[in-house]
């Protein structure tokens, strides 16, 4: 089922939720609050049967600018972003994980740095907290010099809460059909396009450090992500090992000795 809009904002936020009602409302008011106030959010439930449908329904009856797609089976996160930025009518398009939160300037902040330098693709730094909402580690400060494909199949260092997008330069791009690294995917090929990516030092949103969030074998995920390299990205078996060595130091260094 979709919900329908007749705006056309400037901004589009897309955000998938399944099974986050401990946490939704807390998102959901971050963006009320924001103070830039010419958005849509596309709210794509995966089937959840916990209480976020009733929230999401809730906070769809105060404000229209809330819409909402019900998925009919459970299809993960990058399947329901692609619905997202399909359904999507603003300009700029963002992306809000329904366990994280923005600060109030966010949105204000990061249009105002597209619109000035005309960037196409943007990022910001952030911060964390554990699943009670307390803040833990250090902030993590992005770069500042422009992030070019190579640079970022050395390091994941653009987390999803923090992008925008001008979509009127870059056109709509859609994440691959990988149940894991779809956002990832969509930066990688929207750099491999040509676009870069510009940083804000700015901390701007908090990412909710989840337990049970990665995965504990880290073989494993070493494994994945050469997989998904050679996959996506069509580099040979060399490569995808060797980009995926420098991923896994630059990981270790920001988790681990941070």
């Amino acid at each position: 089922m979709i919900q329908d809009s007749e705006l056309n904002p400037q901004v589009s936020i897309v955000t998938p939720v399944y099974n986050t009602g401990k946490y939704l409302k807390a998102c959901l008011d971050s963006v009320l609050n924001q103070s830039f106030s010419d958005w849509e959010m596309i709210l794509i439930d995966d089937c959840s049967s916990d209480d976020s449908r009733l929230i999401l329904d809730e906070y769809c009856k105060r404000d229209n600018r809330f819409i909402l797609i019900k998925n009919e089976k459970n299809e993960g996160s990058g399947i329901s972003r692609n619905k997202g930025i399909d359904k999507a009518k603003g300009r700029y398009l963002c992306f809000l994980d329904s366990d994280d939160t923005w600060h109030k300037d966010k949105l204000a902040k990061q249009f105002q740095f597209m619109k000035q330098n005309g960037y196409a693709f943007s990022f910001h730094s952030y911060d964390f907290t554990n699943e009670e909402g307390e803040k833990i580690l250090a902030p993590e400060i992005v770069t500042t010099k422009p992030v070019d494909y190579k640079f970022l199949l050395k390091r994941t260092i653009i987390s999803t809460i923090t992008v925008m997008i001008d979509l009127e330069q870059t056109g709509k791009f859609y994440m691959p059909r990988h149940r894991r690294k779809q956002d990832y995917g969509l930066w990688l090929s929207l750099l491999k396009s040509g676009y870069l990516a510009y940083g804000m030092v700015d901390i701007l949103a908090t990412y909710r450090q989840r337990k049970g969030s990665a995965t504990s074998n880290k073989w494993t995920l070493i494994w994945k992500h050469v997989k998904f390299l050679k996959e996506t990205q069509g580099l040979s078996w060399v490569k995808s090992f060797l980009y995926t060595g420098f991923w896994a130091f630059n990981g270790f260094v920001k988790y681990y000795l941070r």
